[in-house]
C-alpha cells in the first residue's frame, strides 16, 4: 500500500481550492492518472522533484510522483487550464 492515502493525497491536492465547488481532483480515478502521468515523465527522463533525490537510489517513478504530489512539488490543474 502506497503512502500517503488517496484521501491525504487529495486533501493536499485540493488545498488550495477556495470553495468545495473549485475542488481539482474530485475522485481517487483522477489521483492515479496524475500520478502515472508523471511517473510516465520520470522514466522518460525528467528528473524527480525530490528534496533528498539521490540518483543511485534506485526510487520507483510511482513512489516519486506520490512524493511529489504529497509535498506539493507538482499541481494537478483543472481541465480548463
Amino acid at each position: 500500500m502506497l503512502h500517503p492515502s488517496y484521501t491525504e493525497l487529495m486533501k493536499v491536492v485540493n488545498s488550495e481550492a477556495e470553495s468545495p465547488e473549485e475542488t481539482v481532483v474530485n475522485s481517487r480515478y483522477s489521483i492515479v492518472l496524475a500520478t502515472a502521468k508523471r511517473a510516465r515523465q520520470i522514466i522518460g527522463g525528467d528528473t524527480p522533484l525530490m528534496d533528498d533525490y539521490d540518483p543511485d537510489a534506485e526510487i520507483k517513478p510511482l513512489s516519486a510522483a506520490v512524493e511529489e504530489l504529497a509535498t506539493n512539488k507538482i499541481q494537478i490543474l483543472p481541465e480548463d487550464e
